[in-house]
């Protein structure tokens, strides 16, 4: 259903990362779980069954109250949709660690091309300083008022 597939990134170290995990049919199928119990239709879908298995007594499989059948399929959901969440989690620890060292290597090459400027700028007022100092000399040199 496309209605559950998660929002394409934008960043392209976000974009491999779906690309790689687009090539694994069970990433692709936790992806897809994850999405569906986090929609409201999974909600819904719920509230159905478990309004039709309380009206009806047990539903189709005449669960007598307590309804022993009924707590162990939900529990056993439950222990599912806990580890999807793990899953989801690592799966946003991964992005998140993917972007932290994409800045991080970002952040390297600036500090590099900074320096290199800072080296730049030293060289510059170096010679800068050299021009001035040989200009001065030269004025001085030919005297006052003998240069035009």
């Amino acid at each position: 259903m496309a209605f559950f597939k998660p929002p394409k990134p934008r960043h392209p170290v976000l974009l491999r990362h779906a690309e790689e995990r687009a090539r694994s049919i069970e990433n692709r199928t936790a992806d897809w779980i994850t999405g569906f119990s986090g929609s409201m239709l999974f909600v819904y879908i719920h509230v159905i069954l478990f309004g039709v298995w309380l009206l009806t007594d047990g539903g189709p499989f005449h669960d007598p109250f307590p309804f022993g059948l009924l707590t162990m399929v939900v529990s056993l959901e439950a222990i599912f949709l806990s580890t999807f969440v793990l899953i989801s989690q690592n799966r946003a620890d991964i992005r998140r660690q993917a972007l932290a060292d994409e800045e991080w290597e970002l952040v390297q090459r600036e500090d590099l091309q900074n320096r290199e400027l800072l080296r730049i700028s030293g060289e510059l007022l170096e010679l800068t300083t050299q021009v001035h100092r040989l200009t001065t000399e030269i004025h001085r040199s030919i005297g006052p008022g003998e240069h035009s």
